[in-house]
Protein backbone atom coordinates (compact mmCIF):
# COMPACT_ATOMS: atom_id res chain seq x y z
CA UNK A 1 0.00 0.00 0.00
CA UNK A 2 1.23 3.50 -0.83
CA UNK A 3 2.36 5.75 1.98
CA UNK A 4 1.30 8.84 0.06
CA UNK A 5 -2.10 10.25 -0.76
CA UNK A 6 -3.09 10.90 -4.35
CA UNK A 7 -5.87 12.85 -6.04
CA UNK A 8 -6.55 9.67 -8.00
CA UNK A 9 -8.31 8.53 -4.81
CA UNK A 10 -10.47 11.66 -4.82
CA UNK A 11 -14.18 10.89 -5.24
CA UNK A 12 -14.56 12.72 -8.55
CA UNK A 13 -17.99 11.15 -9.12
CA UNK A 14 -19.24 12.75 -5.91
CA UNK A 15 -17.77 16.12 -6.93
CA UNK A 16 -19.51 15.97 -10.32
CA UNK A 17 -22.93 15.34 -8.79
CA UNK A 18 -22.36 18.06 -6.19
CA UNK A 19 -21.48 20.55 -8.92
CA UNK A 20 -24.59 19.58 -10.91
CA UNK A 21 -26.74 20.42 -7.88
CA UNK A 22 -24.83 23.70 -7.40
CA UNK A 23 -25.35 24.60 -11.07
CA UNK A 24 -29.09 23.99 -10.81
CA UNK A 25 -29.10 26.17 -7.71
CA UNK A 26 -27.30 29.05 -9.43
CA UNK A 27 -29.66 28.89 -12.42
CA UNK A 28 -32.70 28.92 -10.15
CA UNK A 29 -31.31 31.77 -8.02
CA UNK A 30 -30.85 33.81 -11.20
CA UNK A 31 -34.37 33.02 -12.40
CA UNK A 32 -35.95 33.82 -9.03
CA UNK A 33 -34.13 37.13 -8.51
CA UNK A 34 -33.57 38.53 -12.02
CA UNK A 35 -36.25 41.25 -11.65
CA UNK A 36 -35.92 41.86 -7.92
CA UNK A 37 -33.68 43.84 -5.59
CA UNK A 38 -31.61 40.66 -5.18
CA UNK A 39 -30.64 40.58 -8.86
CA UNK A 40 -27.00 39.56 -9.23
CA UNK A 41 -26.73 37.37 -6.14
CA UNK A 42 -26.36 34.38 -8.46
CA UNK A 43 -22.89 35.71 -9.36
CA UNK A 44 -22.03 35.92 -5.66
CA UNK A 45 -23.18 32.32 -5.30
CA UNK A 46 -20.74 31.30 -8.06
CA UNK A 47 -17.92 33.01 -6.17
CA UNK A 48 -18.88 31.18 -2.98
CA UNK A 49 -18.89 27.86 -4.87
CA UNK A 50 -15.44 28.54 -6.34
CA UNK A 51 -14.17 29.48 -2.88
CA UNK A 52 -15.80 26.34 -1.48
CA UNK A 53 -14.08 24.14 -4.07
CA UNK A 54 -10.73 25.67 -3.16
CA UNK A 55 -11.46 25.07 0.53
CA UNK A 56 -12.53 21.48 -0.18
CA UNK A 57 -9.24 20.67 -1.93
CA UNK A 58 -7.26 22.38 0.82
CA UNK A 59 -9.02 20.51 3.64
CA UNK A 60 -8.60 17.20 1.79
CA UNK A 61 -4.81 17.61 1.97
CA UNK A 62 -4.79 17.96 5.75
CA UNK A 63 -4.51 14.80 7.81
CA UNK A 64 -7.86 14.32 9.55
CA UNK A 65 -6.14 12.50 12.42
CA UNK A 66 -4.12 15.64 13.14
CA UNK A 67 -7.30 17.72 13.02
CA UNK A 68 -9.08 15.37 15.40
CA UNK A 69 -6.17 15.46 17.84
CA UNK A 70 -6.40 19.29 17.91
CA UNK A 71 -10.15 19.51 17.89
CA UNK A 72 -10.32 20.68 21.51
CA UNK A 73 -8.67 23.95 20.44
CA UNK A 74 -11.09 24.24 17.54
CA UNK A 75 -13.98 23.64 19.92
CA UNK A 76 -12.79 26.48 22.17
CA UNK A 77 -12.51 28.73 19.10
CA UNK A 78 -16.04 27.74 18.06
CA UNK A 79 -17.45 28.66 21.46
CA UNK A 80 -15.52 31.96 21.35
CA UNK A 81 -16.98 32.77 17.92
CA UNK A 82 -20.51 32.17 19.20
CA UNK A 83 -19.82 34.43 22.17
CA UNK A 84 -18.56 37.09 19.72
CA UNK A 85 -21.82 36.84 17.78
CA UNK A 86 -23.86 37.43 20.94
CA UNK A 87 -21.75 40.50 21.79
CA UNK A 88 -20.78 42.03 18.44
CA UNK A 89 -23.07 40.26 15.97
CA UNK A 90 -25.11 42.04 13.31
CA UNK A 91 -28.81 42.09 14.19
CA UNK A 92 -31.26 41.36 11.37
CA UNK A 93 -35.00 40.62 11.67
CA UNK A 94 -34.70 40.38 15.46
CA UNK A 95 -31.87 37.83 15.45
CA UNK A 96 -28.16 38.30 16.09
CA UNK A 97 -26.52 35.59 13.97
CA UNK A 98 -23.96 37.25 11.70
CA UNK A 99 -20.64 39.05 11.96
CA UNK A 100 -20.19 41.78 9.36
CA UNK A 101 -17.12 41.41 7.16
CA UNK A 102 -15.37 43.97 4.92
CA UNK A 103 -17.05 44.40 1.54
CA UNK A 104 -20.58 44.17 2.91
CA UNK A 105 -20.52 40.38 3.35
CA UNK A 106 -21.71 38.58 6.47
CA UNK A 107 -20.31 35.49 8.16
CA UNK A 108 -22.46 33.11 10.18
CA UNK A 109 -20.21 31.28 12.70
CA UNK A 110 -22.94 28.82 13.67
CA UNK A 111 -22.51 27.19 10.24
CA UNK A 112 -18.82 26.32 10.61
CA UNK A 113 -19.44 25.17 14.19
CA UNK A 114 -21.16 22.13 12.64
CA UNK A 115 -17.85 21.01 11.16
CA UNK A 116 -16.11 21.37 14.52
CA UNK A 117 -18.85 19.35 16.21
CA UNK A 118 -18.50 16.57 13.62
CA UNK A 119 -14.78 16.32 14.44
CA UNK A 120 -15.37 16.62 18.21
CA UNK A 121 -18.02 13.89 18.25
CA UNK A 122 -15.83 11.68 16.05
CA UNK A 123 -12.91 12.01 18.47
CA UNK A 124 -15.07 11.37 21.53
CA UNK A 125 -16.56 8.12 20.21
CA UNK A 126 -13.40 6.95 18.48
CA UNK A 127 -11.58 7.10 21.84
CA UNK A 128 -14.20 4.94 23.56
CA UNK A 129 -13.32 1.26 23.76
CA UNK A 130 -16.55 -0.32 25.00
CA UNK A 131 -19.25 -1.54 22.61
CA UNK A 132 -22.09 -0.02 24.65
CA UNK A 133 -22.34 3.51 26.00
CA UNK A 134 -22.49 4.18 29.71
CA UNK A 135 -24.76 6.92 31.00
CA UNK A 136 -21.65 8.98 31.73
CA UNK A 137 -20.56 8.74 28.10
CA UNK A 138 -24.09 9.58 27.03
CA UNK A 139 -24.13 12.78 29.10
CA UNK A 140 -20.65 13.84 27.93
CA UNK A 141 -21.60 13.41 24.27
CA UNK A 142 -24.76 15.40 24.89
CA UNK A 143 -22.77 18.20 26.52
CA UNK A 144 -20.34 18.45 23.59
CA UNK A 145 -23.22 19.23 21.24
CA UNK A 146 -25.54 20.80 23.79
CA UNK A 147 -23.35 23.77 24.83
CA UNK A 148 -23.02 25.35 21.34
CA UNK A 149 -26.60 24.39 20.60
CA UNK A 150 -27.87 26.42 23.57
CA UNK A 151 -25.72 29.37 22.51
CA UNK A 152 -27.20 29.32 19.01
CA UNK A 153 -30.70 29.11 20.46
CA UNK A 154 -29.85 32.28 22.38
CA UNK A 155 -29.26 34.23 19.13
CA UNK A 156 -32.11 33.06 18.49
CA UNK A 157 -31.66 30.60 15.62
CA UNK A 158 -33.79 27.52 16.19
CA UNK A 159 -33.22 26.17 12.67
CA UNK A 160 -29.42 26.07 12.84
CA UNK A 161 -29.48 24.80 16.43
CA UNK A 162 -31.60 21.85 15.34
CA UNK A 163 -29.01 20.91 12.69
CA UNK A 164 -26.59 20.07 15.52
CA UNK A 165 -28.87 17.31 16.77
CA UNK A 166 -28.26 14.79 13.95
CA UNK A 167 -24.50 14.98 14.66
CA UNK A 168 -25.16 13.84 18.23
CA UNK A 169 -27.76 11.27 17.18
CA UNK A 170 -25.58 9.53 14.58
CA UNK A 171 -22.64 9.56 17.01
CA UNK A 172 -24.72 7.99 19.78
CA UNK A 173 -26.23 5.43 17.41
CA UNK A 174 -22.91 4.31 15.94
CA UNK A 175 -21.22 4.58 19.34
CA UNK A 176 -23.39 1.88 20.89
CA UNK A 177 -26.45 3.60 22.33
CA UNK A 178 -28.78 1.14 24.04
CA UNK A 179 -32.51 1.01 23.40
CA UNK A 180 -33.24 1.90 27.03
CA UNK A 181 -31.14 5.05 26.72
CA UNK A 182 -32.90 6.06 23.51
CA UNK A 183 -36.32 5.62 25.13
CA UNK A 184 -35.29 7.70 28.16
CA UNK A 185 -34.13 10.54 25.88
CA UNK A 186 -37.39 10.47 23.91
CA UNK A 187 -39.44 10.59 27.11
CA UNK A 188 -37.33 13.43 28.52
CA UNK A 189 -37.69 15.39 25.28
CA UNK A 190 -41.47 14.95 25.40
CA UNK A 191 -41.56 16.05 29.04
CA UNK A 192 -39.44 19.14 28.31
CA UNK A 193 -41.56 20.29 25.37
CA UNK A 194 -43.97 22.37 27.53
CA UNK A 195 -40.96 24.15 29.05
CA UNK A 196 -39.45 24.75 25.62
CA UNK A 197 -42.81 26.06 24.38
CA UNK A 198 -42.89 28.58 27.22
CA UNK A 199 -39.45 29.95 26.21
CA UNK A 200 -40.15 30.11 22.46
CA UNK A 201 -40.55 33.43 20.68
CA UNK A 202 -44.03 34.32 19.49
CA UNK A 203 -43.10 33.88 15.82
CA UNK A 204 -41.72 30.39 16.56
CA UNK A 205 -45.00 29.40 18.23
CA UNK A 206 -46.95 30.79 15.28
CA UNK A 207 -44.89 28.70 12.87
CA UNK A 208 -45.68 25.52 14.78
CA UNK A 209 -49.39 26.37 14.96
CA UNK A 210 -49.57 27.36 11.27
CA UNK A 211 -47.77 24.15 10.31
CA UNK A 212 -50.67 22.16 11.74
CA UNK A 213 -53.29 24.35 10.05
CA UNK A 214 -51.80 26.79 7.47
CA UNK A 215 -55.29 27.86 6.34
CA UNK A 216 -56.07 29.27 9.79
CA UNK A 217 -53.98 32.38 9.03
CA UNK A 218 -53.42 32.45 5.28
CA UNK A 219 -52.11 36.04 5.24
CA UNK A 220 -50.06 35.73 8.41
CA UNK A 221 -48.22 32.77 9.90
CA UNK A 222 -49.53 30.37 7.25
CA UNK A 223 -48.58 32.59 4.29
CA UNK A 224 -45.19 30.98 3.56
CA UNK A 225 -46.50 27.43 3.53
CA UNK A 226 -49.59 28.26 1.47
CA UNK A 227 -47.62 30.13 -1.20
CA UNK A 228 -45.06 27.34 -1.31
CA UNK A 229 -47.76 24.70 -1.83
CA UNK A 230 -49.36 26.80 -4.57
CA UNK A 231 -45.99 27.17 -6.31
CA UNK A 232 -45.23 23.45 -6.16
CA UNK A 233 -48.73 22.53 -7.34
CA UNK A 234 -48.74 25.02 -10.22
CA UNK A 235 -45.60 23.39 -11.64
CA UNK A 236 -47.57 20.30 -12.67
CA UNK A 237 -45.64 17.48 -14.32
CA UNK A 238 -43.26 19.40 -16.58
CA UNK A 239 -43.20 22.85 -14.99
CA UNK A 240 -44.66 26.28 -15.67
CA UNK A 241 -42.75 28.59 -18.01
CA UNK A 242 -44.36 31.66 -16.44
CA UNK A 243 -43.51 30.73 -12.84
CA UNK A 244 -46.10 33.24 -11.62
CA UNK A 245 -45.72 32.52 -7.89
CA UNK A 246 -41.97 33.06 -8.06
CA UNK A 247 -41.71 35.86 -10.61
CA UNK A 248 -44.64 37.87 -9.26
CA UNK A 249 -43.11 37.78 -5.76
CA UNK A 250 -45.90 35.78 -4.11
CA UNK A 251 -43.42 33.11 -2.99
CA UNK A 252 -41.26 34.44 -0.13
CA UNK A 253 -37.49 33.82 -0.11
CA UNK A 254 -37.47 31.95 -3.45
CA UNK A 255 -33.66 32.05 -3.68
CA UNK A 256 -32.95 30.88 -0.12
CA UNK A 257 -35.29 28.83 2.09
CA UNK A 258 -37.94 28.18 -0.57
CA UNK A 259 -35.71 27.60 -3.58
CA UNK A 260 -37.06 24.05 -3.97
CA UNK A 261 -40.61 25.43 -4.31
CA UNK A 262 -39.40 27.89 -6.98
CA UNK A 263 -37.57 25.10 -8.80
CA UNK A 264 -40.59 22.78 -8.61
CA UNK A 265 -42.84 25.51 -10.04
CA UNK A 266 -40.57 26.13 -13.04
CA UNK A 267 -39.51 22.52 -13.69
CA UNK A 268 -42.46 20.53 -12.41
CA UNK A 269 -42.66 17.13 -10.78
CA UNK A 270 -40.06 15.67 -13.14
CA UNK A 271 -37.51 18.38 -12.33
CA UNK A 272 -38.14 18.14 -8.58
CA UNK A 273 -37.79 14.36 -8.71
CA UNK A 274 -34.52 14.78 -10.60
CA UNK A 275 -33.12 17.01 -7.85
CA UNK A 276 -34.13 14.47 -5.19
CA UNK A 277 -32.41 11.74 -7.20
CA UNK A 278 -29.21 13.81 -7.34
CA UNK A 279 -29.29 14.27 -3.56
CA UNK A 280 -29.90 10.53 -3.10
CA UNK A 281 -26.85 9.70 -5.23
CA UNK A 282 -24.71 12.14 -3.22
CA UNK A 283 -25.86 10.60 0.07
CA UNK A 284 -25.17 7.08 -1.19
CA UNK A 285 -21.66 8.06 -2.32
CA UNK A 286 -21.00 9.59 1.09
CA UNK A 287 -22.27 6.47 2.86
CA UNK A 288 -20.04 4.32 0.68
CA UNK A 289 -17.06 6.44 1.71
CA UNK A 290 -18.01 5.91 5.36
CA UNK A 291 -18.03 2.14 4.81
CA UNK A 292 -14.53 2.22 3.30
CA UNK A 293 -13.04 4.57 5.92
CA UNK A 294 -9.70 3.34 7.26
CA UNK A 295 -10.69 3.60 10.93
CA UNK A 296 -13.47 4.27 13.40
CA UNK A 297 -12.76 8.01 13.55
CA UNK A 298 -13.04 8.33 9.76
CA UNK A 299 -16.38 6.54 9.77
CA UNK A 300 -17.75 8.90 12.40
CA UNK A 301 -16.54 11.96 10.47
CA UNK A 302 -18.17 10.92 7.20
CA UNK A 303 -21.40 9.77 8.84
CA UNK A 304 -21.58 13.08 10.70
CA UNK A 305 -21.56 14.84 7.32
CA UNK A 306 -24.22 12.41 6.03
CA UNK A 307 -26.40 13.12 9.08
CA UNK A 308 -26.26 16.92 8.70
CA UNK A 309 -26.84 16.83 4.93
CA UNK A 310 -29.77 14.41 5.28
CA UNK A 311 -31.35 16.52 8.01
CA UNK A 312 -31.06 19.68 5.93
CA UNK A 313 -32.65 18.05 2.89
CA UNK A 314 -35.52 16.40 4.78
CA UNK A 315 -36.41 19.48 6.85
CA UNK A 316 -36.15 21.98 3.98
CA UNK A 317 -38.18 19.95 1.50
CA UNK A 318 -40.61 18.90 4.25
CA UNK A 319 -41.07 22.60 5.07
CA UNK A 320 -41.69 23.46 1.40
CA UNK A 321 -44.31 20.70 1.11
CA UNK A 322 -46.02 21.57 4.39
CA UNK A 323 -44.92 18.45 6.25
CA UNK A 324 -42.69 20.37 8.69
CA UNK A 325 -42.72 23.81 10.33
CA UNK A 326 -40.90 26.72 8.69
CA UNK A 327 -37.49 26.76 10.37
CA UNK A 328 -35.24 28.71 8.01
CA UNK A 329 -32.99 25.74 7.23
CA UNK A 330 -31.53 26.16 3.69
CA UNK A 331 -31.41 23.49 1.02
CA UNK A 332 -27.74 22.42 0.84
CA UNK A 333 -25.78 23.41 -2.27
CA UNK A 334 -28.83 25.06 -3.88
CA UNK A 335 -29.98 27.82 -1.53
CA UNK A 336 -28.16 31.14 -1.73
CA UNK A 337 -25.82 31.78 1.17
CA UNK A 338 -22.05 31.90 1.55
CA UNK A 339 -21.81 30.38 5.03
CA UNK A 340 -23.96 27.39 4.09
CA UNK A 341 -22.07 26.78 0.82
CA UNK A 342 -18.66 27.02 2.50
CA UNK A 343 -19.69 24.64 5.27
CA UNK A 344 -20.88 22.03 2.78
CA UNK A 345 -17.70 22.15 0.71
CA UNK A 346 -15.46 22.08 3.79
CA UNK A 347 -17.47 19.10 5.06
CA UNK A 348 -17.03 17.39 1.68
CA UNK A 349 -13.32 18.17 1.99
CA UNK A 350 -13.27 16.20 5.24
CA UNK A 351 -14.96 13.30 3.48
CA UNK A 352 -12.32 13.40 0.74
CA UNK A 353 -9.69 13.62 3.46
CA UNK A 354 -10.88 10.32 4.90
CA UNK A 355 -11.33 8.68 1.48
CA UNK A 356 -7.85 9.58 0.23
CA UNK A 357 -6.29 7.84 3.23
CA UNK A 358 -8.04 4.50 2.76
CA UNK A 359 -4.80 2.84 1.62
CA UNK A 360 -2.32 4.82 3.72
CA UNK A 361 -0.62 2.73 6.37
Amino acid sequence: MSRYISFRDFDWTLVIFVLIICTLGVVEIHSATVHTKFAGVDRKQVYWIIGGLFGMFLVSLLNYHALIERVHWMYIAAIASLVAVLIFGQKYLGARRWIKLPGGNHFQPSEWVKLILILAVAKFFADLQQKELSWSDFVKAGAIVGVPMLMVLKQPDLGTALTYLPIAVVGLFLGGMRLKQALVVVLLAAACFPIAWHHMKDYQKQRLVSFRDPDADRRGAGYHVNQSLIAVGSGGIWGSSSGSQTHLAFLPEPHTDFIFAAFAEEHGFVGALGVLLLYFIVLMRLTQNAQTAPDRAGTFVVMGVVAVLTFHILVNIGMVLGFMPVTGIPLPLMSYGGSSVLFMFLALGMVMNVRMRRFVN
